[in-house]
């Protein structure tokens, strides 16, 4: 067996030890089949045996089921406007993804500024690709991890408290 259909059949598995390991600032991303394998030691890629969206609901309930971390999901802008007939699947892949993350942290900016903001976190932080067969533009789904038992929120009250202390 190849090291590519090894980790293709056990993708799960994967996702869930390194989901483990992952922490606030880590990314797991849900990639379609034109997604480069980047240079950057700290990405790793691996080829899937599973659709988009399951590994999307995959993940997304990996997610919910942790509870060390919390999930910002990001969507390409690009994705909202990629018409059926140029990209024939798209409206229902659109309709399940809605589906699937609906009431969930959702933000969408450009395909190239996620990019950016990915590139940056690989710097310091490790990022998994999960690299799907799926060949529609724009579909990638990006999941930045965040402290799961600690929101924004409190951190932003504990930063105040800190400062007003100082002061």
């Amino acid at each position: 067996m190849t090291e590519q259909k090894s980790e293709a059949s056990n993708w799960k598995t994967e996702v869930a030890t390194t989901l483990e390991r992952y922490g606030h600032r880590n990314w797991i991303v849900v990639a379609d089949a034109a997604y480069p394998q980047q240079s950057n030691p700290a990405i790793e890629t691996i080829v899937i045996d599973a659709t988009q969206l399951e590994a999307v609901a995959y993940v997304n309930e990996l997610i919910e089921k942790a509870g060390h971390v919390d999930g910002t999901i990001y969507l390409d802008r690009e994705l909202e406007y990629v018409p059926e007939d140029l990209a024939t699947g798209v409206d229902a892949y659109r309709t399940e993804l809605y589906k699937l993350l609906d009431g969930k942290s959702v933000t969408t900016p450009f395909h190239e500024d996620i990019i950016k903001k990915l590139d940056e976190t690989a710097n310091l932080y490790n990022v998994l690709i999960l690299k799907t067969d799926m060949m529609i533009p724009y579909t990638s789904v990006f999941f930045q991890l965040e402290c799961g038992y600690w929101p924004a929120d409190s951190e932003q009250t504990l930063r105040g408290a800190i400062k007003n202390d100082e002061d």
